[in-house]
């Protein structure tokens, strides 16, 4: 029997993909947003699209805000995209 492929949805875009073609954004516990590569920090994840368009999509339509269930300030989006730039 095949093993199943974990799926995640883009907070961005809105599509279904494979969890490892993904970037996942994580809040930890102490309130921190960092985009984590090794897929296993600890704290709520969200999953975005490898590209800036989507991370833009989901800070504008509070994709990102409805996955944390808070609000982010732009200095993080900001960060963020900085740190996807670097990714690139």
């Amino acid at each position: 029997m095949a093993k199943k492929k974990p799926l995640r949805k883009c907070t961005g875009c809105q599509e279904l993909k494979d969890k490892r073609e993904m970037l996942r954004i994580v809040k930890t516990s102490e309130g921190d947003f960092l985009i984590d590569i090794s897929g296993k920090a600890n704290g709520r994840g969200a999953y975005i699209c490898k590209s800036k368009e989507c991370l833009e999509k989901s800070l504008k339509n509070k994709g990102l805000e409805r996955s944390f269930k808070c609000s982010i300030p732009k200095d993080i989006g900001e960060s963020l995209k900085e740190a996807l730039d670097q990714l690139e």
